[in-house]
Parts: C-alpha cells; structure tokens; sequence
C-alpha cells in the first residue's frame, strides 16, 4: 500500500517552540489552516481513498480541507499522537528540547528502553504507532493519507522503513503539512519514495 505521513500545519505551540504532546493540544494558527488548504492541491494526483488522524485536535483541523475535498470519513487512532513529552511538556527551552529529540533518536537507533523523563520508554511509545499503522494497513486502502506529528513521524520511519536512517531523519526535519510518502506493509517492510516535496 502507499502510505502518506503527514506532519500537521503550524500551530501556536510551534511558534513558541514548545513541546506540545498532550491532548487536545494547539489549535493551527491562521498560516496553519491555509497550509491545510493546500494540501488538497498538493495531493491532487495521490490515489488516497482513506483518511486518518491523531486525537491531537490540530491533525483532525489539518485533514478536514482534504476530507471534504475527497468526501471521505477520517479515522481517529490514539496511536499517531506525538511521542508524549511527559515532564518536559510544554518547555520551550533549549535544554528540554534538546533532552527530548534525544531521546526520541535513541528510540529510533533501537535503545526502545530510555524513558522521556516522566513519559513512556520507546517500547511504548512505537508500540503504540506500530498498532495504528497496522490497523490502517489491515483496513485494506490501497493509498492512505495519515495526518500525524513530526518527531513521531521521522523517528518511526527512521526506525521501520528499509532506506532512512537516523542520521538523515536527524538531520531532515518536517516542516509543517511536509510529506513522507512510504510504499509496503507491516510485514516485508517500507520503503520511502519521498520525504518532504
């Protein structure tokens, strides 16, 4: 199947530079809903016939333009929410974000037992992802558009798929509505045919 992850529009948490992981989470800013907008141009050639979303309210606003533009439901899964913050939510400072992407890469490079201080280790926090995902894979939709978040996104696909290491993933953030377009399946794995535009 193809897999579109999508790193949600601007928010006002984004802005501000702070870790925003919680539920509901920021609203997307003015500059936000228009990237959402663009989106449906942006995607226009994609063959998506599903939807999907985090519980993070600024995912569902993102997808909205797309779901109205394809006339397609989105599902909601717990499972592509933001890898939580837990104590060092809503910090903006450069040491708490430092602490956080860390951690986040080390998950990624397989050391699954750090835990974010006061947050979940990166069993769980994977684990989590990789059950969505394969929900999504088993709903049977030949091309999936998923809107989710953008250190979970790179450090996912940095960790599952065949030809994106930490390194890149590291170093090539998402910015706002950026795709990660991923052929496969959760069984013989994923390949990345683009990241970013």
């Amino acid at each position: 199947m193809r897999l579109l992850l999508i790193r949600h529009g601007q928010t006002t948490s984004n802005v501000s530079g702070s870790l925003d992981t919680a539920r509901p989470g920021a609203d997307l800013t003015d500059l936000g809903r228009e990237q959402a907008e663009l989106l449906v141009e942006r995607l226009r050639e994609e063959p998506i016939d599903a939807l999907h979303a985090s519980t993070l309210v600024r995912t569902q606003q993102t997808i909205a333009p797309l779901a109205a533009a394809r006339a397609l439901d989105v599902r909601i899964h717990d499972g592509l929410r933001e890898w939580d913050a837990g104590d060092l939510e809503m910090n903006s400072d450069e040491e708490s974000v430092q602490v956080y992407v860390k951690v986040v890469l080390s998950w990624a490079e397989g050391r699954t037992d750090l835990r974010m201080p006061g947050g979940p280790d990166g069993a769980e926090a994977f684990g989590r992802y990789d059950r969505a995902v394969a929900e999504i894979a088993a709903a049977g939709s030949a091309c999936a558009a998923v809107v989710s978040h953008g250190a979970a996104i790179r450090t996912w696909v940095a960790a599952r798929a065949k030809d994106v290491d930490v390194p890149y993933a590291a170093a090539h953030p998402l910015l706002n509505t950026q795709v990660v377009k991923l052929v496969g399946d959760p069984g013989s794995g994923w390949a990345v045919e683009d990241w970013g535009w």
